[in-house]
């Protein structure tokens, strides 16, 4: 394996031959290992922080607020559009750091570099929209509005699936709304956020910024409870699991602070009569396999109507059988590995679930052995009938569910009686089919797609979904307000003060 990318991310080679992550501070007792499920192989070392040094970053990250909220936003999207370049420069090797470390195809793991420029792009943009609004007052010559401040320190705990990508969406809108920025990245893929760091540091120095303004923490759970429970930091940003983040939320609000969530997805296309079945195909292929079902819009329901059923069935059955699995960097395979053992023994286990309440394996799954490490499995597809409490659950997996309906009442019902709600699609060529799915009594998910699938995501629109999907909204649109703070404001240019709601108040 060249790993050529790894140097030039700044990642020193040990004379072991793995990595060492600087990440401002060293502790020569605790560290992270950071293992590839491409090849078994230990890839680097993070070293851990601890509570001292904790305390460290956050007063470095105090100061730096004090600065960089009064830096004009403009000024703050020009530093986000440079790091946007140094990512440009640096896509390949990042790219492929994300596909080594955690496994995904290195297509998608250039797409979420990608992702990271596109967002770069779009905050440079909204570093001068930041708006407010003005209203008219009921007193005379008085004047009211109500302008954005920023929060503030905002904590972002992210998940190994997209290591890099959904720190970039919460950094760069906090980053010009005049807020510093604490990533805890997952402990599954720290080189990542080390990679991240590094090239952020560049820019900094470039700039002769303090430090402080981006920073990162290393370690498990008990780092991210450190942020969680700690009242200087207003904002919490957490992607993963729907337990994680009912703990996370819980926390969060006891100190009464605010927290944007990205939880589980258990997402379904439903597939009409009149479907195009090229893009039926092509829409839940990815869906379902893309990342080897470890991203949380990944399809895991096809919810198709019985004329099209066998039809669909069948296609599908061949089209798994013409996938590649393999190292996902060799660019001729379509699947990777699975981030590590212990999700394997979930995915092994939820098909024994299947198969125990009567489901029928339509292209059966398993471990497949000797691709160069135990983390690879057999995208699977199952036949599962509507009240299967096995699709009721997200499998972070390639695991497809598929199941009858005989109308789009009963077809709509079925893919919203999940606990989760994050993507959503239809397949149709009816514009009547496609309204109704996207009116208020169709799909119960943040996001309704038609005629594509549930994964890919733009950044233009604001991204994240409702229930057990946690109700965060992150990336385009005006998900800029949650990084901060309202305040109405109310002008008097007159000589006297009149109350509102015509109150009179004399001596």
């Amino acid at each position: 394996m060249n790993t050529d990318f790894l140097q030039e991310l700044g990642l020193k080679q040990d004379n072991d031959g793995t990595s060492t992550g600087q990440t401002g501070h060293h502790n020569q007792e605790q560290h992270i290992e950071s293992v590839s499920p491409v090849d078994g192989s230990t890839i680097g070392r993070v070293s851990t922080t601890t509570p001292e040094q904790y305390e460290q970053v956050i007063t470095r990250a105090e100061t730096a607020f004090k600065h960089w909220r009064t830096v004009p936003a403009p000024r703050r999207g020009e530093i986000v559009r440079q790091y946007g370049e140094a990512l440009r420069e640096h896509k390949d090797a990042l790219g492929r750091l994300v596909s080594y470390e955690m496994g995904k195809s290195l297509q998608e793991g250039w797409g979420e570099v990608q992702e990271m420029i596109d967002i770069c792009d779009f905050a440079v943009g909204l570093s001068r929209q930041l708006h407010g609004l003005t209203m008219h007052s009921e007193r005379p010559l008085h004047r009211m509005y109500e302008q954005y401040h920023p929060l503030g320190i905002v904590g972002v705990i992210s998940a190994f699936n997209f290591p890099v990508a959904v720190w970039s969406w919460n950094a760069m809108l906090a980053l010009v709304c005049g807020d510093v920025v604490i990533w805890k990245p997952s402990e599954k893929s720290p080189l990542c956020g080390v990679a991240c760091q590094n090239i952020w540091a560049k820019v900094a120095a470039e700039n002769d910024l303090p430090e402080g303004i981006c920073s990162l923490v290393n370690g498990d759970y008990t780092i991210g409870q450190m942020l969680t429970e700690d009242t200087r930091v207003p904002l919490i940003s957490a992607t993963g699991s729907t337990r994680m983040g009912k703990a996370v939320a819980q926390t969060v609000a006891a100190r009464l602070g605010k927290s944007l969530l990205e939880l589980g997805g258990n997402n379904a296309i439903i597939i009409t009569p009149s479907a195009d079945m090229d893009l039926v195909l092509t829409g839940a292929l990815f869906g379902a396999v893309g990342t080897c079902g470890q991203r949380c819009t990944s399809t895991r329901r096809l919810i198709i109507h019985e004329d099209r059923y066998e039809e669909v069935r069948d296609k599908l059955a061949k089209a798994y059988g013409q996938l590649q699995i393999g190292d996902p960097l060799d660019e001729k395979n379509h699947v990777g590995p699975l981030i590590d053992e212990g999700s394997v023994e979930t995915y092994l286990k939820a098909i024994e679930g299947i198969k125990a309440e009567g489901g029928t394996m339509v292209v059966e799954g398993g471990r497949i052995d000797g691709l160069g490490s135990d983390c690879y499995v057999k995208p699977c597809i199952a036949e599962v009938s509507a009240d299967s409490q096995m699709a009721q659950q997200e499998t972070f997996a390639p695991i497809l569910y598929l199941m009858k309906y005989k109308d789009l009442d009963e077809a709509i019902e079925i893919q919203n009686s999940v606990p989760q709600g994050l993507s959503s699609a239809i397949m149709t060529t009816n514009m009547r089919e496609s309204e109704r799915f996207l009116s208020v009594t169709g799909s119960d998910c943040g996001i309704a797609n038609v005629n594509i699938g549930t994964s890919g995501a733009e950044i233009g629109g604001a991204f994240g979904g409702e229930k057990e999907t946690g109700g965060g909204r992150e990336s385009g649109s005006d998900a800029w307000k949650v990084y901060m703070r309202r305040q109405t404001n109310t002008i008097n240019y007159s000589t006297e003060l009149p109350l509102a709601q015509g109150i009179s108040f004399t001596l």
